[in-house]
Order: structure tokens, then sequence, then C-alpha cells
């Protein structure tokens, strides 16, 4: 049968985590190690938790920032809203207007437009023909 290695425990931090700690004759932070590892894994634990605290911070940081952007956001379409309605509003008077005023001028409006476009494409094929 195949061997199974024991489970590592609760209380034995380091083998969870895979550290071995550092065995050499020079002084380090670290010269409490117990011969299991608890020391070690505490520290790293301990630095882990300041990290994490740090990280937390700028979490909430960021969520103010992000809060306000939305915000500022929600106020500026807001107010583009409320623009274009007014634009909306101010064209269609425009149209209506326009309108009246075609309709009172009947259709000589519309020969002023094909005279222009015969004119034009008289030029135009004068033009063609000079070069």
């Amino acid at each position: 049968m195949a061997q199974r290695r024991a489970a590592p425990t609760l209380h034995n931090r380091s083998s969870l985590l895979g550290i071995t700690p550092p065995h050499s004759g020079r002084s380090s932070p670290l010269q409490n190690i117990e011969p299991n590892g608890h020391r070690f894994a505490d520290d790293l634990e301990g630095q882990n938790d300041e990290a994490l605290e740090g990280l937390s911070a700028k979490v909430k940081t960021a969520q103010g920032c992000i809060g306000n952007e939305v915000r500022e956001s929600t106020k500026q379409l807001s107010e583009m809203n409320d623009a274009f309605a007014e634009t909306g509003t101010i064209l269609s008077g425009t149209f209506r207007r326009m309108n009246n005023m075609a309709s009172r001028q009947g259709c000589r409006w519309l020969w002023y437009i094909v005279f222009l476009i015969v004119v034009f494409w008289f030029f135009m094929v004068v033009w063609w023909f000079r070069r």
C-alpha cells in the first residue's frame, strides 16, 4: 500500500505553510526560533496581518474615491440630461416655426432650390470640360 503522510496539526503552522526556519550561524532578527518553527510562523503571520491591515486601508480609501466619483458622475449625467431635454424643446419649436413658414410660402422656395441646383450643375459641367 502507498504510504500516507501524517496530517499536520493546527499547532504546527510552519508545517502547514511548508516553511522551514533558517538555520545559520549568523545573528538574525528571529533569534528565538524554537526547533519546530513556531516563532518563525508567528512572525510571518504578524507580517501578513500588517500587510492585510494596509491593504484594507487602501481598499477603504479606494471605495471612498470611487463613491465620490460615482456621485459626481451621476450629478453631471443628470445635468446633461436636463440640457439635452432643453435642447430638444428648443429644436422642436424651431422645426415647428420652420414648417409654419414653409407652409405660408407655398412652393416658391422649392423653385429657388431647383434653380440653385441647375446653376450649380451647369458650373460643374463647365469646370469639368475646361480641365
